[in-house]
């Protein structure tokens, strides 16, 4: 004789069985807005795109992307706003620090649930600490290399010292995911990809959706490295700069499109996206 209880699970894993496959794992529809908190003036395009006139100068946009959806609210990079060599050196204009900038598009530093770091630079990881309560994402080979290797004598650093505490903090509290190589989904519908080398592991991110979307960070700089097939200047090292442009070729598949890769620092993603003030909707 069959129990009730045994009945109950029978049934149970009958509806189980009746429900599509990955059902359950269909994403959410995110949206995508880029926020721009500064601008750095007459930034060298050489320095962005291998090839260019050295004369040639261009206001840049620096920015952090908020994804939202599913009860959260993703941060992919956080910007800065410590006083780094770095901050002084570029005189940021027209700036307002990143927890500040998130509050224009409705969201409070506190209700970041997620922060998806691209790579270690200052200019990307220098607000980790404005976002307290978020789990922080980052290539587990990136962390690795700029918590140690990278300061061993003849190593590439370009970490912030001050940036590596917040990090490694966060990391002791719980609050670190580690993402293990390439083509990761790191979030529902959310999936991170290395290979571009702007840093040792940098990653960029594939938001899915209807459509698509491709947020590149500093793997690409500007529409310019999509359309003249140019890698960025600034990769880990001169050699990797091949595996940059085919990176991009990577990105518009991933992307569906060209237009729907969004690269780190263009300026025209406020010109090519419905915008008001700060804030581009991509999506």
């Amino acid at each position: 004789m069959i129990s009730c209880a045994s009945r109950i699970v029978a049934f149970a894993v009958a509806i189980a069985a009746a429900v599509p496959v990955g059902f359950a794992q269909t994403p959410p529809e995110y949206s995508i807005e880029a926020i721009r908190f500064g601008t750095i003036p007459q930034f060298r395009v050489a320095s962005l795109v291998v090839g260019a006139d050295p004369a040639e100068r261009i206001d840049l946009a620096v920015v952090i992307w908020l994804i939202r959806a599913g009860g959260r609210n993703v941060l992919f990079d956080t910007g800065y706003h410590r006083q780094t060599p770095g901050f002084d050196r570029f005189k940021t204009t027209d700036y307002i620090r990143p927890d500040e900038a998130v509050k224009i598009a409705g969201v409070t530093p506190a209700q970041i649930t997620d922060v998806v770091i691209s790579h270690v630079h200052w200019d990307h990881m220098g607000g980790l600490d404005l976002f307290p309560d978020a789990t922080i994402w980052i290539q587990r080979a990136e962390y690795e290399y700029y918590m140690g290797q990278s300061w061993q004598p003849g190593q590439t650093r370009g970490a912030d010292v001050e940036d590596l505490v917040t990090l490694l903090k966060r990391n002791a509290a719980g609050k670190v995911r580690l993402v293990d190589g390439d083509d990761r989904e790191i979030l529902p519908g959310i999936r991170a990809y290395t290979g571009a080398r702007h840093t040792f592991a940098s990653q960029y991110i594939r938001i899915a959706g209807t459509p698509s979307f491709v947020l590149a960070s500093d793997n690409c700089y500007l529409y310019r490295n999509l359309e003249t097939k140019s890698p960025i200047a600034q990769t880990f090292a001169e050699t990797d700069r091949p595996a940059n442009a085919a990176a991009f070729e990577r990105m518009i598949t991933l992307a569906g499109a060209r237009e729907r890769v969004v690269p780190g620092h263009d300026p025209r993603q406020f010109e090519r996206f419905p915008t008001s003030g700060r804030i581009a909707r991509i999506k």
